[in-house]
């Protein structure tokens, strides 16, 4: 099947695909800081480079989207029907860097966790997440 896009349009769109300040991972954001969380974006000098860093608690949290992380839910389960072979391999490897930076996080001491944009859609379940993946006591 041939792209429905000239080159320059097709260029553009790609372009357009982000891989930090995306919608799920701004409403991460919004509700750890709601929480009165604290954190760094970004860290590079982390494996994996986590989106959100909670370096008091030793946290590093990653927000994955669904179909670029290979989730097993509806969004991640659909692949392309043209150049399947392509992004089956490209979404395996995305997924063995994400294994490999868990477990580099892991050994370096830090407690890893993941958002994934599924779960991201309600707010409420949101905030419970994040409680529960950072570690926060909720107070009876």
């Amino acid at each position: 099947m041939t792209d429905v896009f000239d080159t320059e349009k097709r260029s553009a769109v790609m372009r357009a695909v982000k891989s930090r300040d995306t919608a799920p991972e701004l409403k991460v954001r919004r509700s750890a800081h709601a929480l009165g969380l604290r954190f760094r974006l970004g860290r590079s000098d982390l494996a994996g480079s986590p989106d959100l860093v909670f370096p008091s608690r030793r946290v590093a949290l990653f927000v994955h989207g669904c179909f670029w992380h290979g989730h097993d839910c509806a969004r991640g389960a659909r692949m392309p029907l043209s150049n399947r072979a392509y992004w089956q391999a490209k979404i395996a490897g995305n997924m063995a860097r994400d294994a490999a930076s868990l477990t580099s996080l892991r050994k370096l001491g830090w407690k890893r966790a993941v958002i994934w944009e599924c779960e991201t859609k309600d707010a409420v379940r949101l905030a419970r997440l994040i409680t529960r993946r950072v570690g926060i006591r909720t107070q009876a």
